[in-house]
């Protein structure tokens, strides 16, 4: 019988040590290098998700992470100070403003990615 104890998601990366500066220093959040080179990264929440280097990686073409936050003007503004740079759209439906942040169209979310491409997300959380 299928029972599971845990799950979690994982993504590749082009190259671990900067995966490992971005996700724990810019980011600040906790990793643990583990024996099979890889990240094991603890999120806000107790989530967990695991990054491995990949020699062909390829950034995904969608959202691989996102994070969930009280204030995203606060948020993006703290991020941009530690220099990570945030995505512009302008698609039929979905904008970003000069601010980066799209609003008033699903939910208010801002977009950037990480040394390896791949794309993360900050999403308000409602009220």
């Amino acid at each position: 019988m299928f029972t599971p104890s845990k799950a979690f998601n994982g993504f590749s990366v082009d190259n671990l040590e900067k995966a490992k500066t971005f996700y724990g220093e810019v980011l600040g959040l906790e990793i643990t290098t583990s024996e099979m080179r890889t990240l094991d990264v603890t999120a806000p929440g107790g989530n967990h998700f695991l990054i491995y280097e990949k020699p062909n990686h390829s950034p995904a073409t969608y959202t691989t992470l996102n994070f969930l936050v009280a204030d995203i003007d606060h948020a993006v503004a703290d991020l941009k100070s530690r220099g990570v740079q945030f995505e512009s759209y302008d698609f039929p439906g979905l904008q970003t403003g000069e601010d980066h942040i799209a609003r008033g169209n699903g939910p208010t979310i801002a977009w950037f990615t990480d040394p390896a491409g791949n794309i993360i997300s900050l999403i308000q959380e409602e009220a």
